[in-house]
């Protein structure tokens, strides 16, 4: 068996609230667990840090990482950073968003464009991918041909931007740049919702 025999990703759905601008919605969120058998990486801690941390079955996590701020995507993050010991990973510029959720606890570590973080003998790098948010950032794995995209990409095209720190022209500039130049075959892990790839999310992106 090779090195990279087990690594894998997983899936795990959990549900609460998304708040922002004065309006509450219900959510359902995707919560990404990539790694082998013996440590795995958390790509956003949302809602549920007991649910998180059972799926993680035991093993050593590497970081939590949090492709944005919106607070469905962090509120369990500090949580399960108690509950494993591993940092609460976001780029700075949404430093200000996550204070809203969590005015107490500042996230341990930065995200940012180009970073490479290691766990199971892959690399996932990250791309800073502004517009949802201003520190939004996806996780591509070349290993696993797969991209985890947050907010940024969905299955349908972009993510929305129709909220406070977000912007339309920010979002697909940075879609055209940094995700639809991935290879098309990319599997698309997005943050809510059903997988995706590249090439079928590119005709949803507007040219420049």
């Amino acid at each position: 068996m090779s090195v990279h025999g087990s690594v894998r990703v997983e899936h795990v759905v959990t549900s609460g609230t998304f708040s922002l601008d004065g309006e509450t919605f219900d959510v359902d969120n995707n919560v990404w667990l990539v790694g082998d058998d013996e440590e795995v990486l958390v790509v956003d801690a949302a809602h549920d840090a007991e649910a998180i941390h059972r799926a993680t079955a035991g093993r050593r996590v590497t970081a939590i990482v949090c492709t944005h701020a919106h607070d469905d995507h962090v509120d369990a993050a500090p949580a399960l950073s108690v509950l494993t010991g591993a940092p609460v990973l976001l780029h700075p510029g949404d430093h200000e968003l996550w204070s809203h959720t969590h005015p107490a606890r500042k996230p341990d570590g930065e995200l940012f464009d180009g970073r490479v973080l290691t766990v199971a003998g892959i690399e996932l790098r990250v791309l800073h991918t502004p517009g949802h948010t201003w520190g939004s950032c996806c996780l591509h794995a070349p290993f696993l041909n797969a991209v985890f995209t947050g907010d940024t990409l969905f299955h349908g095209g972009p993510g929305a931007t129709g909220r406070s720190y977000s912007d339309r022209p920010t979002i697909e500039a940075s879609l055209r740049n940094r995700l639809l130049t991935l290879p098309g075959d990319t599997v698309v892990h997005t943050g809510h919702g059903q997988d995706t790839t590249i090439a079928a999310e590119r005709p949803h992106v507007p040219s420049a």
